[in-house]
This record gives structure tokens, sequence and C-alpha cells, in this order.
């Protein structure tokens, strides 16, 4: 299956800095702070998850913040049809979720909007595909393993998983080593030692067999 121009759009950004920052639960103005850091470190793909913003308040503030300097940021914990679409209004470039939503995913198809929906099983790793989906967010990651990633992998050779959830940057290269294409760090983001952590995910990704 050839991969559609939304997907290649997380591949791309995630070949270039193998981190997925997730921003949750701040104000807008503690969260645009918290992405310019983050841009400024490396990482080119900022997360606000709708979790404590249903308004897309926060998401609004950050999408702009990006699009001024040339970033990108996008929306989380995205599930159902019609927060695609708000989160396209509020200048989402991308948009990611905990499961798996038929109608999401069609909802983000329909406006060309990159979506990464998540998995944990063989069976939902199989539904996504089926939708059409190639990058695949493995949630919980931390809780399932290193090892969950590289069995799943195993029997879906076309399928990109993203490592979410419970992702630090003492277990991070382990998720790189089991064959995922990213990571997301969420309540371990520590924005002071970004730099570094992209610059050595970005160097595990380089020296990997291709």
């Amino acid at each position: 299956m050839a991969s559609a121009p939304a997907d290649d759009f997380l591949v791309d950004h995630l070949a270039r800095a193998p981190v997925l920052a997730v921003l949750r639960g701040l104000d807008s103005a503690a969260a645009v702070g918290v992405a310019e850091a983050c841009w400024e470190a490396g990482v080119e793909l900022v997360e606000v998850s709708l979790t404590a913003d249903p308004d897309l308040v926060v998401v609004g503030a950050v999408c702009q913040r990006a699009s001024e300097l040339g970033h990108v940021a996008g929306a989380g914990t995205v599930c159902t049809a019609d927060q695609v679409r708000a989160a396209v209004r509020a200048g989402a470039r991308f948009a990611v979720a905990p499961g798996l939503d038929s109608g999401a995913v069609e909802a983000a198809q329909a406006t060309a909007l990159p979506y990464l929906p998540g998995v944990s099983t063989p069976s939902e790793t199989q539904a996504a595909l089926a939708l059409g989906c190639r990058t695949l967010k493995l949630f919980p990651a931390a809780a399932l393993g290193a090892d969950w990633l590289r069995a799943l992998a195993g029997p879906f050779p076309s399928a990109r998983f993203v490592a979410v959830g419970g992702i630090t940057a003492a277990n991070a290269s382990a998720f790189l080593a089991a064959g995922a294409i990213g990571v997301a760090i969420g309540s371990g983001l520590e924005p002071d030692n970004l730099r570094g952590l992209v610059t050595e995910l970005r160097a595990q990704i380089a020296s990997q067999p291709k």
C-alpha cells in the first residue's frame, strides 16, 4: 500500500527529529513558552492535548505561534470526527489519538490532516492498516514494553510505530532500537535536556540498518 501524503508528513518530520513533544494541562502562555523551547531544541512536532483544553483555546494559541515561527503544532487526544474538524479549524497541522476510531480516521482523510491513531494489539493494528493508516501510535508504550513493539511489528512490516505513553529520556532509545520511528514525550518532557536527547536519538536512527 502506498503512503498517503498526510502519512508521509509525520514520517518525514520524525525522520529529521524522532521526538514528538506532548503538552498537557498548561494555559496558553505557558504552552506557547514550552512549545518555543521544544522547537528551539530541534523538536519538529509539538502536540497540545485536548484533555484539559476542550475548547481548543491552547491548541489555537500554540498553532498560531507555530505558524508565525514557521514550525509545526498539532492537537492530541483527538478521538472523534467532530474533534478532527475542530482541530483543523484551530490551525492544527496534525492530530493524534489514544485509540482507533474509523469515523475520526475518515474525517482526517477527508481534510488531508495527518492523523496518528493509537493501537496496542494485532487486531487494532490490522484494522488501522485496513483504514489506510500506516503510521501508528503504540500506546501505552512503556506499559507494553519495547519487546511488545518488536513482536507487533513482525507480522505488520508496512506499519510504522511511534511509541507513546511513559516514554522518558531513559527508555526512549530502547523503543527506537525495537523499530519505532519516533517517540512521544509528555510527562517526562524536560525542555532543558531536549536538544541533547534529539541529537542522540537522531544519531541512533541514522546508525540503524536500512
